[in-house]
């Protein structure tokens, strides 16, 4: 037989599935992701090049620039290059081995590799052989930099949005009941900390249904744009403290919330009374977005270690950097405290102050009254 906290998890979530603010605000967020692992292909510039060439040998580009496809044509003379290129047929003409014609500016990267492979050949066709430099690397590995902050940048908005999302859930229906006074009804059949729990419970896995079925969009529009290929190793540990780190964070401010929503009966004073709880939520949301440039930085480690701010501040560091298990581990530990304080305190005052209607009740009184 179900436990009573468990039946009422079970009506949030039934409650909420059937909605439809829910199904579109997962289906909006979904199209986002998806957006997102696309843009870098449509804003960082073409992946292949249209070339012609009047009296000249085509270049061998593609040993310079392998990842990049040339696709070459031949012109009889300038004139029919140069409709071609103002036709928009072509991006650049090569003319007589000496000369590049082009519509414009010509693409910087383009440029860049029509002067050293020119350069290259010349030397080589007159004898001179030059070998490559030989790369060594004697620093940190800095092939993912780029694609861990922009993994880092989308999980602090994600986060973020999800936290205090269903953290506002949980105040709303907590202030619908109480002002609605089926509370009262409730309590006759139910503990308060089995209400309280139940509502926290069933709306975090609200939470985590949407958090999975946007990063797996995320992931697979990423596969499908090709992103992933630029994806650092370990991604499936990064999305599982991920998922650990959201129930934490969720957990804290879903109490916070719950507990500061009981102060008051009407829907239009949740804003006010939710202050202190949004501000810690920004303060952290900021801190999260340093964090994305400075992962290993002295204020983001320590920023990483002290609750509720860890909830997002150390996934943000675990996907831009590689983080010493041991801060990881402290972390958690520290997190977990926090939370099962919350809970203590949060379904202490919700306790006292679900049942007092009327005017908004004092934190303090609350917190002494026996």
């Amino acid at each position: 037989m179900s436990s009573p906290m468990m039946l009422v998890a079970r009506r949030e979530i039934r409650t909420q599935l059937r909605t439809k603010a829910f199904v579109i605000g997962l289906l909006v967020t979904v199209v986002i992701m998806a957006g997102l692992s696309f843009a870098p292909r449509f804003l960082g510039g073409p992946d292949s090049f249209k070339l012609g060439t009047v009296n000249s040998q085509q270049l061998p580009l593609k040993t310079a620039a392998p990842d990049t496809e040339f696709a070459w044509r031949s012109f009889p003379d300038r004139e029919a290059a140069k409709t071609a290129l103002l036709d928009g047929e072509v991006d650049a003409v090569l003319v007589d081995g000496t000369k590049v014609l082009t519509d414009g500016q010509i693409d910087s990267q383009l440029g860049v590799l029509l002067q050293s492979v020119n350069r290259e050949a010349r030397l080589g066709a007159a004898g001179v052989a030059i070998p490559p430099l030989e790369m060594e690397s004697v620093g940190a590995d800095t092939r993912y930099e780029a694609a861990r902050a922009g993994i880092a940048t989308v999980l602090v908005v994600l986060l973020f949005m999800l936290v205090i999302g269903q953290a506002m859930m949980v105040a709303m229906g907590v202030v619908e009941e109480k002002g609605s006074r089926i509370v009262e009804i409730l309590f006759s059949s139910l503990r308060p900390w089995q209400l309280l729990g139940g509502k926290i419970i069933g709306l975090g896995v609200i939470g985590i249904i949407n958090l999975v079925v946007t990063l797996a969009a995320g992931i697979a529009a990423a596969f499908v744009s090709g992103l992933a290929m630029d994806f650092p190793p370990g991604m499936p540990v990064i999305v599982a403290w991920v998922m650990v780190w959201f129930v934490l964070g969720y957990a804290f401010y879903a109490t916070m919330a719950a507990s500061l929503a009981s102060l008051v009966s009407r829907q239009e004073e949740v804003g006010n009374t939710l202050t202190p709880m949004t501000m810690l939520i920004m303060v952290t949301y900021l801190v999260g977005f340093f964090a994305v440039q400075e992962p290993t930085g002295t204020l983001a480690q320590i920023v990483s270690m002290i609750p509720p701010f860890s909830s997002i501040v150390m996934p943000v560091r675990l996907a831009a950097a590689d983080v010493p298990l041991w801060q990881v581990g402290l972390s958690a530990v520290l997190m977990v405290a926090a939370v099962v304080g919350m809970l203590a305190v949060g379904a202490k005052v919700y306790e006292r102050a679900v049942l007092r209607t009327g005017a908004k009740v004092k934190l303090g009184d609350v917190l002494r009254a026996k």
